[in-house]
């Protein structure tokens, strides 16, 4: 019986080696697999970058030399295509930007006309508090009511100016 469980030993040992080298070249396998599909992977990406590079110097008028009629046709075609979906897509923007500016205006036509109504409403009030401190020649109303006040103010560099003095008295 000895002989039996020594032999039964051994084929255990075997079958667990066996199962271990299994795992092992399994996990290397896949790992030998994964790496030829990443390497195979990059090689297609790498490709397709270089093509890629090569269309867009095509598109931007480069590396043409060697084209013919009909690949320089396909190139025409393509920047036509694209210069059409730019410029619409720009008119687009414009229009937008133009919708805007006219709500914009509508709504300070809006707001210009409401001040001017409280203004017109106050305009006698003004007028009499600012006849105070203004001179007639200063208020001017004008046909539609609007009302513009002269001053002294000026935009530009300032005058030079003298002072008059005054000698002490004693």
């Amino acid at each position: 019986m000895s002989m039996c469980i020594y032999i039964y030993s051994l084929i255990a040992k075997t079958i667990e080696r066996y199962q271990r080298r299994v795992k092992e070249t399994g996990v290397n396998h896949k790992r030998d697999d994964n790496s030829q599909q990443a390497r195979g992977e990059t090689y297609g990406l790498t490709k397709k970058i270089e093509q890629l590079e090569i269309s867009k110097r095509k598109l931007l008028g480069e590396g043409i030399d060697a084209c013919s009629i009909e690949e320089l046709q396909q190139l025409e075609n393509q920047l036509e295509r694209g210069l059409t979906r730019i410029r619409a897509k720009k008119y687009q923007l414009l229009r937008e930007e133009i919708e805007k500016l006219k709500e914009e205006e509508r709504n300070l036509i809006k707001e210009n006309k409401e001040l001017k109504e409280k203004l017109h409403g106050m305009g006698a009030i003004v007028v009499a508090s600012s006849s105070s401190t203004l001179s007639s020649a200063e208020v001017n109303m004008d046909d539609n009511g609007n009302m513009e006040v002269e001053t002294g103010l000026f935009i530009g560099p300032p005058e030079t100016r003298q002072s008059k003095k005054i000698p002490p008295q004693n």
